[in-house]
């Protein structure tokens, strides 16, 4: 009984001492301020969970530079509306809504396909949708919601574009994955004979879980592609804390808190967005330079399981079995 109960209670405090430690990192460091970027006209770029928070500002930008972007999402009203606000203030601006659900692999099997069929290039994936201490449940295949939704699906979506995004790119020009993870990956664990954390669940621990599955994802696939000397790199962001509806699972008290001091706490989702764009469209990103990870614009280091090679192939390959490539 003790040991179930502090199972439950380790990854929460794990979590919010982790949170306080990057709350006032941030309280006493300047934003990383985006440098003009480039124009991306001809260039085709998805994000998903455009339609709010950081993919919002990340899609408002790129459609200013010209892009054609796509949202992804699984809220169609949402979608549209983020689609109204950015026309609104950019008349010229290329931006749809597609559906995209992460939680069912049909519906991003579905929505490449749809893709596909247009016969459209693809420049810039940004994997930015994800949930965030949700209550105990699973997605339409039978995952936890964590890893099947923050993880999984865009395993799978990137996956399935892998080819089109290698075709779109050319030397000079790379195309780019971009990953938005979090520093909650530092404190996460991958347990192969239990991603679907079955043994002992907390939400708190199965969402730092998620995020290190999409760092070790990010970082074997960008060395996949260096090795096959393909146009393309990948590589993943932290964001930081940024005031968005991610955190509305929170406790409760904590969660009231934090939303009355966000202004002083959190980064707006512009800044949040920042290193976001930064990956996605820096010319100093050009090719190799573009994997690793990244924070506050700057590439950082992270844990060692992040480098651990035989981890890397090892959830690769069983998450290909997951989505029913091998």
């Amino acid at each position: 009984m003790l040991s179930a109960v502090r199972a439950q209670l380790l990854p929460i405090i794990r979590l919010y001492l982790l949170g306080l430690k990057v709350l006032l990192v941030q309280l006493f460091s300047t934003p990383f301020r985006l440098p003009v970027m480039p124009r991306q006209d001809g260039k085709v770029a998805i994000v998903t969970g455009g339609g709010r928070g950081i993919g919002y500002e990340v899609v408002l930008h790129m459609a200013r530079l010209g892009a054609h972007v796509i949202i992804g999402g699984r809220d169609e009203q949402e979608g549209l509306a983020a689609i109204r606000r950015i026309c609104e203030e950019y008349k010229e601006a290329k931006v749809e809504f597609k559906k995209l659900d992460l939680a069912s692999l049909q519906s991003v099997r579905q929505f490449v396909q749809s893709f596909k069929e247009r016969d459209l290039p693809l420049n810039i994936l940004v994997n930015n949708a994800g949930v965030m201490l949700v209550p105990e449940g699973r997605t339409e295949d039978g995952y936890e919601q964590h890893f099947g939704v923050n993880y999984l699906g865009h395993f799978l979506l990137t996956w399935l574009l892998l080819d089109t995004l290698k075709d779109s790119g050319k030397c000079g020009h790379f195309s780019r994955v971009v990953s938005v993870s979090s520093s909650a990956h530092r404190i996460g664990e991958i347990r192969l004979n239990d991603l679907n954390s079955c043994q002992s669940y907390s939400a708190h621990a199965a969402y730092c879980h998620s995020k290190l599955a999409q760092l070790l994802f990010s970082s074997h696939l960008h060395q996949e592609l260096q090795c096959g000397g393909f146009p393309l790199s990948s590589c993943a962001v932290d964001p930081g804390m940024v005031d968005t509806a991610l955190y509305r699972h929170l406790w409760t008290p904590l969660r009231l808190a934090l939303s009355a001091a966000a202004y002083l706490l959190f980064r707006a989702p512009a800044e949040g967005a920042a290193t976001v764009l930064y990956a996605a469209l820096s010319p100093a990103l050009e090719g190799e330079s573009g994997g690793g990870y990244w924070a506050n614009g700057h590439r950082e280091m992270t844990t060692p399981p992040t480098f651990d090679p035989q981890l890397q192939l090892s959830l690769w390959e069983t998450s290909l079995q997951f989505v029913g490539l091998q």
